[in-house]
Parts: structure tokens; sequence; C-alpha cells
């Protein structure tokens, strides 16, 4: 074994034009997660716990795309989803459509721990959600000042996703303008604006060799009610086995006809890759024109991560003293 292994990421998709102050408001609290993922892997906590404890504060803070601070649906509200998975025995636990939970990761958890089901969503995953006792607020406690002006933005520009960090064509020059309406991202083949999904997640292995992977997400600004992305998705958002634990992040879509994280672990398996040339190669021929990222640990205490995008928010650490925190 080569002692645990540490991974987070905070979204793919980063526009070249985001303001150092969001860079370094990303990396602090990047730089946060991690540290307090390494204090758990140094006191000898499982791998399962950790990732479900680093997810949870990403979640707690309004800065990336999940729980508070979760992008808004079309409707102005918020449709939350999570998924967990524990890689010594393959147990996963996943949820949807949440709207009130505080933390779904840790409902995820607990369908994976005291349900005999592997995913639950929307009015179902609230109703096990208050059987369960799990910490409930009101459905305006995740929305932002900020994502309010982002959902205007994007039903303006008729969008999926508009990021307000990003100047709006009106302050840039006519012809960026002009450049940004001619090459339109695309996803499912439909035009969009500015992506960046920002999704978390964290890939964790502990000294005992166990692999484990969480992520979570708000969806897309401005995207339909009941819309569920990869995240919730077992093999494509999320995946841990006995060789490694992967989480994504990106084009939703894509990710989930790539069977992404899976994937990862299946080149590893079959065609006897390492960690890092697994994912590489995933990112390289599974994605079609799609654009994702992807965090990943391997048993042997490797940590590796992967993007097509212009960067992705991310951090990791290794026992032998090897810590990470980047942007592109």
């Amino acid at each position: 074994m080569g002692g645990w292994a540490i991974a987070v990421h905070g979204g793919a998709g980063v526009d070249p034009n985001l303001p150092l102050q969001r860079q370094e408001e990303a990396k602090r609290l990047l730089t946060r997660c991690l540290n307090l993922g390494i204090s758990a892997l140094r006191s000898n906590l499982p791998a399962i716990d950790v990732v479900e404890l680093v997810v949870r504060e990403l979640e707690s803070d309004p800065l990336f795309n999940s729980g508070r601070g979760s992008a808004l649906t079309e409707k102005g509200t918020v449709e939350m989803e999570a998924s967990i998975m524990d890689g010594t025995k393959r147990r996963c636990g996943a949820v949807s459509g949440v709207t009130t939970v505080k933390n779904p990761v840790s409902l995820a958890r607990l369908v994976m721990d005291k349900s005999p089901h592997s995913y639950l969503a929307f009015s179902g995953a609230e109703d096990f959600a208050r059987q369960q006792g799990v910490q409930m607020v009101e459905n305006d406690y995740f929305i932002t000042e900020e994502n309010v002006g982002m959902l205007k933005l994007a039903k303006e520009a008729n969008s999926i996703m508009f990021d307000y960090r990003i100047p709006l064509p009106s302050t840039c020059s006519a012809g960026a303008a002009a450049a940004a309406a001619h090459n339109p991202i695309r996803m499912n083949g439909l035009p969009i604006s500015v992506y960046a999904p920002e999704t978390v997640g964290c890939t964790v292995v502990d000294r005992q060799g166990r692999c484990a992977a969480a992520t979570s997400t708000g969806g897309l600004m401005n995207k339909k009610i009941g819309r569920s992305g990869d995240s919730p998705l077992i093999g494509s958002g999320t995946y841990a086995g006995k060789l490694c634990g992967v989480s994504c992040t990106g084009e939703g879509e894509a990710i989930i006809r790539a069977t992404l994280a899976r994937d990862v672990a299946a080149v590893m398996e079959y065609k006897g890759l390492g960690l890092q040339a697994a994912v590489d190669f995933v990112i390289k021929e599974r994605l079609d024109e799609g654009k994702a990222g992807l965090i990943a640990v391997s048993n042997k205490g490797e940590v590796a991560c992967g993007f097509n995008a212009n960067g992705m928010f991310r951090g990791c650490a290794t026992e032998d003293g090897f810590m990470e925190v980047g942007i592109w």
C-alpha cells in the first residue's frame, strides 16, 4: 500500500476571464477542505467517512454549485443531487431532486447505509430524509442573491447557464461579443452560454487501501424542472471500486453518455493502465465533443486529475507530503 491520498474538485469549465479575487477565494476553500480531509486521514478515519466530511464542507459554503449556492432551476428553485460510493464492497447511495435537505451528500450516505435502495429522488428522498431526522431547511436557504442575478441573465440570454463572474457581452468589446455569438458552446447539440457548472467532489484512499468517492451539485442554472445530471448516477459522475475512486464534473449529459467514472476503473481493470494513464485515456477518448474533468485516487495511494475544459478547480494531497491546489 502507498499510504493515503485525497483529491477535491469544485467544477470544470472555468472561464479564462475569471477575476483573480474569485480565483483566490476558490483556492482558499479548496485548501481548507483538503486540510480537513488530511486531518481526518491522519486520524485514521475510513475513506468513506472522509469523502462525506469534505463534500459536506463544500456544500455548506456558497462559493461552488452544491448545497448552499446551488444553481437555480427555470422556476428559481433549487433541486440538488449527490452520490457516494464505498469501493470496498461497491456499496453506494444517491439522491436527486432534493429541495430542503441541508447536506445532500449525507442523505446519499443514509440511502446507502439505512435503506434497501441505492437511489431515491424528489418527494421520496425528502420523505426518507425526514424519517432519518437529517437537518432540513427552507429552499430559500440555498438561494444566493448572486444566483438570482445569474438566473435572470440566463433567461435573458435564453440559455441554460450564464456565469455572473464573467464580464457581460455589453461590457466587452464588440469584436469579442461577435466572436462569442458565432462560436456558441453546445450541450446536447443546443447552444448555451458560458459554461461553469462547479459541481463539487472528493475522492479518497485511506491507509488500508480503501477507495471512496462522493459528488454533489445543484446542476445547471436555468435547468428544466426534474433534470438530473451525472452527479447522482453511479458509474457516470461517481464510482469507487477496489482499484480506484473517481468523481467527475462538467457537462453532465456528455459524462452520462460516457459512463466516465466507471470507465476509469474499467480501463485500469481490463487494459491494465495505471491511474493517470486511465484518466488521460477516458478524457481523450470518451467525451466526444463534451467538456468535463475528473479527480481520482488509486488503492496504491496515487492521485490523478484530468480535464479537457479551460480549467478545473481542484486540489490534491498524498501521505508523502505532496500537496497542490490549482485551477488552470
